[in-house]
């Protein structure tokens, strides 16, 4: 198990993470979300030992893991991080980068070893490619492969995708987080992507304001958001009351609503005036104005500017948001 213990951290006086306490299970997968510099890569640095705290202690199993200031080279035996910086060998192959660590097999477990993480990270072809030649979406998996070579007990991933394309990035994502999985090895991922974590993750951890705010199940989380911030960390949401949609409804309590929630209807709900339509492939997304508040919601079709529609919600989606 891991274990985090009141960790506080700060690069300068102000600190960017505070009073964070956290216990992942063995071969558990935690994906960590949150905006822009709410601290997600400064956590797994801690973890991984790159950064010292300020105050807290981290472990793995009865293990402390120590940081900067007790060992020279950061990070243990059964440890690996992926950060941003994939930290290969541009004038070696492909299939070198991956052997780099595998010096203490035999010649035929290696070989097995390496082709098993080439066909993961859907580099066979590329096996005899110098590292220098490739994009960097396949240098983003080169690493990935790289850092589980030698099957880690623990993983540790910064944005593990972000440098991929999309037509690789889907089958990647359900090929390493099965592969994962099968061998139990634990995983936390630092992501802004919600597709990252959705399908895959145990459990979510949402950072903001130097702590921790919410901590859930992803299907949970997402279908019972607590407030705003939350629900626009999975696409864009709305905070509306319940009486404009339902005026028959007895309170005046907001609730969070998604896009994809609202619909038009013919003469009755919140009415907003159209103001831009994106195409967004299966469907346009449309903001509309409500009092000068911005509403989004999705439609089959573009609304021309200007044009005053009615939005409403199904029952079932308000009283679960009730229920929170």
């Amino acid at each position: 198990m891991l274990q985090i213990d009141n960790v506080t951290f700060a690069y300068a006086k102000d600190p960017v993470l505070e009073d964070i306490s956290l216990q992942v299970a063995k071969g558990e997968h935690v994906s960590i979300i949150g905006e822009s510099g709410c601290g997600k890569s400064t956590l797994l640095k801690i973890i991984y030992g790159k950064l010292p705290v300020t105050t807290g202690k981290v472990f793995w199993e009865e293990f402390p893991i120590l940081g900067p200031l007790y060992n020279l080279v950061p990070g243990e035996p059964y440890m690996k991080y992926l950060a941003q910086d994939f930290d290969l060998m541009p004038f070696t192959t492909v299939a070198e980068n991956i052997r780099e660590y595998l010096s203490v097999f035999d010649p035929e477990a290696m070989r097995s070893r390496t082709d098993e993480l080439l066909e993961m990270i859907e580099m066979v072809a590329f096996a005899k490619t110098k590292v220098k030649n490739l994009s960097g979406g396949q240098q983003q998996r080169v690493a990935l492969a790289r850092v589980l070579a030698q099957q880690p007990e623990i993983l540790l991933l910064d944005e593990p995708f972000s440098h991929i394309d999309n037509f690789s990035k889907n089958s990647l994502r359900r090929n390493l987080f099965a592969y994962l999985k099968n061998k139990g090895i634990t995983v936390l991922t630092a992501t802004h992507d919600h597709h990252d974590m959705l399908p895959f993750a145990d459990r979510v951890i949402v950072l903001k304001d130097r702590q921790i705010i919410a901590e859930d199940h992803p299907k949970h989380l997402f279908e019972h958001p607590r407030n705003l911030y939350i629900a626009s960390l999975f696409g864009e949401a709305n905070r509306i009351p319940i009486n404009i949609i339902k005026s028959y409804a007895d309170t005046k309590r907001q609730i969070i609503v998604y896009a994809h929630e609202l619909r038009v209807s013919g003469n009755s709900g919140l009415q907003v005036a159209v103001t831009h339509s994106y195409y967004m492939g299966s469907h346009y997304l449309i903001i509309g104005d409500y009092e000068g508040q911005p509403i989004y919601f999705n439609h089959g079709t573009a609304l021309e500017n200007g044009k005053k529609v009615f939005l409403n919600i199904a029952i079932e989606v308000i009283n679960q948001r009730l229920n929170l």
